[in-house]
């Protein structure tokens, strides 16, 4: 996924720049990096997060940056920000986001006298030079950023420092966010909110889809105004956005509160645990939500070990993942032990690891295990943003169950299949059930999440539980 923060002050912004980026941690698995600009001229610092916080890696950093404008950034796969020299002068550039077309933009690129890219370990171009070179083949820094939006498929914001300022360019369709926050003397750019709020920044706007601005430490322009059309990805209210984070006035615990709550009125009181539970972190407030509607005890049945664990999601092997998925949750042994318990997880998407969480369970003494996923089945691997490490659309639990059911996944049946109203959805999550060891198995429903999301429905990209963008 990946996320990103910028500063501009009339005094150094490196603090401010350290802590904003190092709030996005979340959001990224492998490489960080900060870019300033001062009397030096550009300065920046890139490293490996893979196995240590940002914060351990970048202190000596922050005591050595000098500058009152940066860009900061958490990145999935790609070192960044970047140092570009070209005909539009000297800038560093940050991207969040995913170019589908990326082979195509090179290819573009090579026809209009661009000859050569860095290559990357593994053969590939990182998304952010292609970024740079589309930018390069007009004659402004606007005007490239303009161009930027229209030609990627995907989805893709952009942080670009030059000496005087800093550009932001928000997604087309408005699929991540790119949020300002104001105090004496700087501004800041933030793909969180929260992310300035201990910093003494206050909300000052939020660029809407397709808006550019160009921030200094005396304010915010902008230079391309929004577009109408939004998609903005409703899997950050369900999962990646932090709790503490709005997007579009919509706070994300609240969303997840919600949802729980109407998961809990779905189900009608049709099962009778003993508790509610969620499975750490984000399936906590879905779980709060569902215990309060229910009126069923929320209890902690395993605690999950933070000091020296990273997020399962981080390693790139699915072993490592469920290993350290495993081996960071603790039970809590007369919590679970005879206990039914109802359980919500934020999603399936393979279902290793709430299979295995499922099992230890019982091996704990648990004697029903009820599953409440707090958004819909994932049909699709999302082709916006880098939410999964799939090779393959089989990797999906929901995938492998249709071909299971059928013999074969098309389009029509995924059509079918992700309609909670039909026959063979049902049949679908009774297989999901089965394979996972649950006692009971009920999903949200979309309907529930974007109404819980409370947008107008065509302004969400929902495209990972139904195939529409």
């Amino acid at each position: 996924m990946g996320g990103f923060f910028a500063v501009a002050a009339k005094e150094s912004c490196v603090l401010d720049l350290f802590y904003g980026t190092d709030y996005h941690s979340h959001l990224g698995t492998r490489r960080a990096g900060m870019a300033v600009y001062g009397k030096k001229g550009f300065d920046r610092a890139i490293h490996n997060i893979q196995n240590s916080p940002f914060r351990t890696k970048f202190e000596k950093d922050a005591e050595e940056l000098q500058g009152n404008i940066g860009i900061g950034c958490i990145s999935d796969f790609e070192p960044q920000p970047l140092l570009v020299h070209s005909h539009l002068g000297s800038f560093a550039i940050t991207t969040v986001g995913k170019i589908a077309n990326a082979d195509e933009l090179v290819q573009d690129c090579y026809n209009s006298g661009k000859t050569h890219f860095l290559e990357m370990s593994g053969g590939s171009i990182n998304q952010t030079e292609v970024a740079a070179a589309v930018i390069n083949q007009k004659d402004s820094i606007l005007e490239g950023l303009k161009y930027l939006q229209e030609k990627v498929v995907g989805s893709l914001s952009v942080l670009l420092l030059t000496k005087d300022g800093i550009y932001a360019s928000r997604d087309r369709l408005g699929r991540t966010p790119i949020i300002v926050g104001k105090k004496e003397g700087a501004y800041c750019l933030s793909f969180e909110s929260f992310a300035y709020l201990n910093l003494g920044y206050n909300d000052y706007k939020e660029l809407g889809p397709a808006e550019i601005v160009f921030m200094t430490p005396d304010g915010v322009e902008t230079l391309s105004e929004p577009g109408e059309e939004m998609k903005m990805c409703s899997f950050l209210w369900v999962y990646y956005g932090y709790p503490t984070s709005t997007y579009e006035g919509v706070n994300v615990e609240e969303m997840r509160y919600e949802t729980g709550r109407r998961m809990a009125r779905r189900d009608e009181k049709n099962v009778q645990p003993d508790y509610a539970a969620g499975v750490p972190d984000s399936g906590v407030p879905a779980a709060i939500g569902y215990s309060n509607a229910a009126e069923i005890p929320y209890t902690r049945p395993f605690i999950k070990y933070t000091p020296t664990w990273p997020r399962s999601f981080m390693p790139a092997s699915q072993a490592q993942r469920s290993m350290i998925a495993k081996m960071k949750l603790i039970p809590v042994q007369p919590l679970i032990k005879d206990k039914k318990l109802l359980l919500v997880d934020d999603s399936i998407v393979r279902g290793t690891q709430l299979g295995e969480t499922t099992e230890f369970l019982y091996e704990s003494g648990a004697k029903e295990v009820h599953v409440r996923p707090a958004c819909p089945p994932i049909m699709y691997s999302c082709k916006y943003l880098n939410f999964s490490r799939s090779t393959s659309e089989m990797d999906l639990i929901t995938r492998r169950m249709i071909m299971e059911l059928e013999g074969e996944v098309t389009d029509e049946l995924l059509e079918e299949y992700s309609n909670p109203d039909t026959d063979k959805y049902k049949a679908m999550i009774e297989a999901i059930r089965k394979k996972l060891g649950f006692t009971s198995l009920q999903y949200a429903r979309l309907d529930d999440i974007i109404e819980a999301i409370g947008l107008t429905p065509c302004k969400l990209c929902t495209y990972c539980w139904n195939g529409k963008e």
